[in-house]
């Protein structure tokens, strides 16, 4: 285990502000006993935190020669890096003597190709933060399907307490990073942004899509009226426009939207 003063060398060589306690505050457990680390003098100070930081691995180094210690049970390089992988982080090549075990290492794990991002645009929403409504495509629906689909959900007996404003899911959030599994990056993207939802008091029972693209169909898996990517039960229709045009789309949503009157009550009022 690192002791406490070459630990607060090391983050300070690296340029990192350490905060430690030297007084007790009331009710707090004791600090700590160690021994303070004088100031540093003027040359030090001025050096890089980069140069202090080699100085320092050089210093382990040279004691770990110095007075060689038995093998630990366990592998050191699993608590902390070497002094050649520190450097490594630094922009320095790898050592010579520790090439060998990095090619070892390497060459256990299992290959993992990189690929390109799914590329996709959902139009999100909840109603009263319980039913969640996707939509996929670039542009956000217009008046007229908002008023379809508010007429749609009044007339199956959804009445939600106010009508949400879409708003845009775009994958990938950021160009340029490197992609090694597509489908897997982009599930988890969409997770993570309707988990910082939930701030907004997002808490979804049910998923409604409504549109068809295959991009979607392989990110949500819906299957038998359920999506175990989101562990929710979900319904999918034709899109807005499509309805907004087809009054025999109408006629023959309107069936498939059977239940939806018991299932919003049911969510509403569990007991």
């Amino acid at each position: 285990m690192t002791p406490e003063p070459q630990r607060l060398q090391y983050l300070e060589a690296m340029g990192l502000t350490a905060w430690t306690s030297r007084y007790r505050l009331p009710n707090a457990l004791p600090t700590p006993v160690c021994e303070w680390e004088a100031a540093a003098s003027v040359d030090e100070a001025r050096r890089a935190p980069g140069e202090r930081l080699h100085a320092l691995l050089d210093e382990a180094a040279q004691a770990q020669v110095a007075t060689p210690q038995p093998a630990p049970a366990e592998p050191e390089s699993r608590h902390r890096p070497s002094s050649g992988k520190a450097r490594a982080l630094l922009g320095d090549l790898v050592l010579p003597d520790e090439q060998g075990a990095v090619l070892e290492e390497s060459s256990s794990r299992p290959v993992r190709h990189s690929g390109e991002a799914l590329r996709f645009t959902l139009q999100v929403a909840c109603l009263d933060g319980r039913w969640l409504v996707l939509l996929p495509g670039e542009a956000p629906p217009g008046g007229m399907e908002l008023r379809l689909l508010r007429h749609l959900l009044k007339a199956a007996g959804v009445v939600p307490e106010q009508m949400p404003a879409f708003e845009a899911f775009r994958w990938p959030q950021v160009e340029g990073l490197p992609v090694e599994a597509p489908l897997e990056e982009a599930r988890e993207g969409l997770q993570a942004f309707l988990a910082g939802r939930q701030q907004r008091g997002w808490a979804p029972e049910r998923l409604l899509v409504f549109g068809e693209d295959e991009t979607l169909a392989a990110l949500l898996t819906l299957s038998d009226g359920h999506c175990p990517l989101l562990a929710l039960p979900a319904w999918q229709g034709p899109s807005l426009s499509e309805l907004a045009e087809s009054a025999e789309a109408k006629r023959a949503l309107w069936p498939r939207m059977a239940g939806w009157r018991n299932a919003w009550r049911a969510d509403r009022d569990p007991d």
